[in-house]
């Protein structure tokens, strides 16, 4: 196993699934090119190379765009190719790119530039590969990177949490330098369309089933599809992040397969995918399982003859019929519109990359519908700007009550923006339990935290703080340098978003108030900076 950057160290187990990981399972019948990817679990005592550059935080992307801390992601391009004068008859090869980052766009693009290179020259080919992309600047959200990379280059936009859902961006710029420039329109959006196309008269089932956590697997023949098929199902629900585990593609050599297909407990809340028929019979019990066949890009077919639900059977192989084996009720009432949508479509009246289009806007208008009413109750916990003061910590935000949130449905639901019928409060409830409600939970309670922190140290800024201590002990003094520097160098760390003349107004505070102090208190606190 050859790895570049030399310097880059990694643990025997994640050589080991990286090595298994790597290549197709024998029976998928990968031949020519293939590319795929799959996730696996750092070791626990790694820092992430992500963090070590520079600092480098990404709390402007989208939560789901953001550096995994505790996983790796493999972007893999597998060659496969008859060759006799090998004792086996196939030249077989796998080049992995491996990162936290989950811009699977931009990394199989990349794959798809130097993979070929690396299969003719190898080692030498890498090293200039890594001398290009040690010049490339940070991922910034927001911003448009042009990557040079072995005579091309490769322009792409990192999204930011401030787009609007759902919008495009212009970001091609001219080069001058290179005779060849790759735009991608993004640095990861899988095809939804292509992915469920199989089953695309549940995709809605689907939906509910990745927003609750479900345990799910995808079965299917080649990598390929299996990693399509999954990363689509997490994206679906953008643009709420995903937060349960997921394996685009899981083999029987992976270090967590017992934990995995243990049958001594409930399946745990994650999706897999997977190509071996072993897993057939390993993952039977599993609750809902989505058997694909081949997966074609091309549009031709009809969507209204998708397969249909099947009852959770016990399956026997990996050859069972396509379609979703589960015994789920769902709890909202099919939106027919989106289907009919898709069928003005089909199957030559529009491409496959506007058909994709409409679901994905169809899902995101479905998911936004589904997350206001809870936008709404959270946004009523932030205590009032009234009940702030500058010369107290800022009150706590009101804890989340399920049955309070329960009943502001009656009025504030989602029927206002969705016309889809059903049972919304049961759903709701089910939510609230979920892996996913906890994970978006605490990130919106971390963003209120943060707003709440600017809120106070505005206040504190325009207060006449060097009045209020005036007259008060030393030591409450010192408390009051102390408290000011630690909220401005949280304002850093934490990325809290005050203005630039807050700052300025802040340190004034802390100047004025060290002056205040005898002698030796200043020179001990003049030293703190």
């Amino acid at each position: 196993m050859l790895t570049y950057p030399p310097h880059i160290q990694l643990t025997d187990k994640e050589k080991t699934n990286i090595c298994y990981l790597s290549f197709p399972d024998s029976n998928s019948g990968c031949h020519g090119d293939t590319q795929f990817c799959f996730r696996i679990r750092q070791s626990p005592s790694r820092k992430s190379p992500a963090t070590a550059r520079g600092g480098w935080v990404d709390g402007d992307a989208p939560g789901m765009l953001r550096r995994d801390p505790t996983h790796y992601y493999g972007y893999v391009y597998f060659r496969q190719a008859k060759d006799k004068s090998l004792r086996r008859g196939y030249f077989q090869k796998s080049l992995v790119l491996l990162s936290p980052l989950p811009y699977a766009g931009l990394f199989d693009a990349i794959l798809r530039t130097i993979a070929p290179g690396f299969f003719e020259k190898a080692e030498p080919f890498l090293e200039a590969v890594c001398n290009d992309m040690d010049q490339w600047p940070l991922p910034v959200a927001g911003q448009t990177l042009s990557l040079p990379i072995m005579g091309t280059v490769i322009q792409v936009r990192i999204p930011s949490r401030q787009d609007k859902p759902g919008a495009a961006f212009l970001h091609a710029t001219q080069e001058n330098l290179y005779a060849v420039s790759t735009v991608l329109p993004s640095v990861h959006q899988p095809d939804l369309y292509r992915s469920f196309r199989p089953v695309l008269r549940h995709v809605q089932m689907l939906w509910e089933l990745v927003l609750l956590g479900e345990p799910l697997v995808v079965m299917a023949t080649s990598p390929a599809d299996t990693s399509q098929a999954v990363l689509a199902l997490v994206s679906c629900i953008a643009p709420l992040t995903y937060h349960s585990d997921f394996r685009p593609y899981f083999t029987i050599h992976d270090s967590e397969f017992q934990e995995y297909t243990t049958r001594t407990q409930a399946p745990p809340p994650v999706i897999l995918g997977v190509t071996n028929p072993f897993f057939a019979k390993t993952l039977q019990h599993w609750p809902h399982i989505i058997r694909l066949g081949h997966v074609s890009s091309s549009s031709d077919g009809d969507v209204g003859k998708s397969v249909k639900v099947k009852k959770q059977v016990k399956l026997k192989t990996l050859d069972s019929e396509p379609g979703v084996y589960t015994a789920y009720k769902p709890f909202l009432s099919r939106d027919k519109a989106i289907l009919r949508e898709l069928e003005k479509g089909e199957p030559q009246t529009r491409p496959p990359s506007a058909q994709n289009s409409v679901l994905r806007r169809q899902l995101l208008e479905l998911t936004q519908s589904f997350i206001i009413p809870l936008e709404r109750y959270v946004a009523s916990l932030m205590p009032l700007q009234k009940n702030i003061t500058p010369f107290k910590s800022p009150p706590p935000l009101g804890p989340f009550q399920a049955e309070d949130f329960i009943r502001t449905l009656e009025k504030n639901g989602p029927q206002l923006t969705s016309p889809i019928k059903g049972d919304w409060t049961g759903f709701y409830r089910r939510f609230v339990r979920s892996p996913n409600f906890a994970g978006w939970l605490r990130e919106r309670q971390g963003d209120m935290r943060l707003k709440l922190e600017a809120v106070h140290m505005d206040m504190m800024a325009n207060a006449d703080l060097s009045g209020w201590v005036r007259g008060r002990s030393e030591v409450e003094s010192v408390d009051w340098v102390i408290k000011l520097r630690e909220k401005m160098a949280h304002v850093t760390q934490a990325q809290v978003s005050v203005g630039a003349q807050t700052l300025v107004k802040l340190r004034a505070h802390v100047d004025a108030i060290i002056s205040s102090l005898p002698p030796d208190l200043q020179g001990v606190l003049g030293s703190g900076g």
